[in-house]
């Protein structure tokens, strides 16, 4: 009986010993199991989340060219009634009323053209022709969406329109158009990426049409001939197909141990493509991050902590692709809304203080970081204003503010630009606005000279460029102020009202 009891006790500890180690091995091998097929899990889940925020990316930003051109033309048809209901006699008066709707409306290069196809600017008119091939074919019937080369290397986007009817200084004009620097849109678009993601605008043959670099391997040539050497001739074939049609697609390849990954899209009206390239976006960094962390820790788990990790993994998965395109849409919805409220002056309809800090601190860190080498900043300070709002009611000084805002925004049309006190404005120039800032500065103060000898809208200006001992941008914000300054001093010589002496 003893023997057979301790027979029964040793087979039970060997039963517990071996069934043991058999957990133990069976959790060891689920352990490594588990952590492969998650690291492939979670290499796939990298792609699809990277491939649709890419996506995402690419068709709004597609979205808002499209809106562009769709807004453009509804201020295209304002500024045409505006115009015709104005009874222009003469060539400069056209000239002013065309002047005034660019900056009231912000329609860049605003023209019209009469039935002899001779174009009217703001400044000049020229035979359009040659310029723009649709005037040469007759009468305008339609809407027009096209591509000019100006220049040699810059490329504009012209929009034009019929206008049926509109009679000026005796003559039938049948057509309006106005032209936007493509790559200045492309430049808004990247704007606060930051840098992690290339954006350009291609034709149907492949030609870069905004001139922006696509990554460093595509750089600014055409997209079809740079991707022939680096993926499969099949593939090669079917984007071009996809270029031709006007249909999305996306491909991805290696640039060393670098993986990048392409989206492109068709402008709707158009037939360009938008194309967008990550290389190795935060969405992946921080998402293998996470799963090299859990993977370590994962191995030093019980069979009740693997079980967690596997349930937390998938609940997390699901989270995000649930969430992922419900945020995103979300986004795109209320972007544009948040942005006109936050950022934009509900009286001039410029950009706000508030605008102004956000680029302000992106700046900084763009200086900081040495990537900032040209820029330039101008404050402009309404003359009278305080004089105007006791003399004639705040009506007329909030008419003032007005009226001061399209001068400035007149003359600095290739700046942004701010109202960041009740007469206080603030330019950020930089590009072309740059690289003229010294000639529109001259224009600007003698329209403001001319102004205080006919009692009309007089604005102290002062200006300042970025230097090698500026931190940041209030650095040099402090001595365009100071020459501000200065100069309400030499305006108020001349008999200026001043609201601030």
């Amino acid at each position: 009986m003893r023997q057979d009891k301790e027979k029964s006790n040793s087979a039970f500890v060997w039963t517990v010993v071996i069934g043991s180690l058999l957990i133990v091995a069976m959790l060891a091998a689920n352990t490594i199991w588990l952590s492969k097929r998650t690291s492939a899990a979670t290499e796939e889940a990298v792609s699809e989340v990277s491939a649709f925020y890419l996506e995402a990316m690419a068709d709004n930003n597609a979205r808002s060219i499209t809106n562009l051109i769709s807004n453009s033309f509804d201020e295209m048809e304002k500024a045409v009634s505006f115009i015709a209901d104005e009874q222009v006699e003469s060539q400069e008066e056209l000239r002013e009323k065309i002047g005034k709707v660019q900056s009231l409306l912000e329609l860049n290069r605003f023209a019209l053209v009469d039935e002899e196809n001779v174009v009217y600017t703001q400044y000049t008119t020229y035979t359009g022709g040659s310029r723009h091939p649709f005037l040469s074919d007759g009468p305008l019937n339609e809407r027009i969406i096209s591509t000019v080369s100006l220049y040699g290397s810059v490329k504009l986007l012209c929009l034009a329109m019929p206008t049926p009817g509109l009679t000026i200084m005796g003559k039938p004009f049948k057509a309006c158009l106005v032209q936007f620097d493509i790559s200045e849109i492309i430049n808004v678009l990247a704007f606060d990426d930051q840098g992690r993601t290339h954006f350009a605008l291609y034709s149907r043959n492949g030609g870069n049409l905004s001139g922006t670099k696509l990554g460093t391997v595509i750089l600014d040539r055409n997209i079809l001939d740079a991707i022939r050497d680096i993926v499969p001739e099949d593939v090669w074939k079917e984007n071009c197909r996809n270029f031709e049609e006007s249909r999305e697609g996306n491909l991805s390849f290696a640039l060393g141990d670098t993986q990048e990954t392409l989206y492109y899209v068709p402008i709707q009206g158009t037939d360009w493509q938008l194309a967008v390239l990550i290389r190795e976006s935060v969405i992946q960094h921080q998402i293998r991050h996470i799963s090299e962390r859990n993977l370590e820790a994962s191995s030093n788990l019980t069979v009740f902590t693997l079980v967690s990790t596997l349930i937390f993994a998938a609940v997390l998965l699901y989270q995000v692709r649930r969430h992922s395109r419900a945020r995103l849409e979300a986004e795109k919805e209320t972007s544009r809304s948040f942005r006109n409220m936050a950022n934009t002056d509900s009286m001039t309809g410029v950009r706000n203080k508030h605008a102004y800090t956000e680029n302000a601190q992106a700046i900084d860190r763009q200086i900081a970081s040495g990537e900032l080498q040209e820029l330039a900043v101008v404050v402009c300070d309404i003359n009278g204003l305080k004089y105007v709002n006791d003399t004639q009611g705040h009506e007329a000084g909030d008419q003032l503010i007005k009226d001061a805002c399209a001068l400035i925004c007149e003359q600095f049309r290739h700046g942004a630009v701010y109202r960041i006190g009740g007469d206080e404005f603030a330019v950020l120039l930089q590009g072309r606005g740059y690289n003229t800032m010294h000639e529109t500065v001259a224009e600007m103060n003698r329209r403001v000279e001319e102004n205080v000898h006919k009692n009309d809208v007089v604005v102290a200006i002062g200006y300042a460029v970025l230097g090698p001992e500026d931190r940041q941008l209030r650095d040099v914000f402090e001595r365009a102020d100071q020459m501000m300054y200065e100069r309400k001093k030499e305006l108020k010589a001349m008999g200026a009202q001043v609201s601030r002496f």
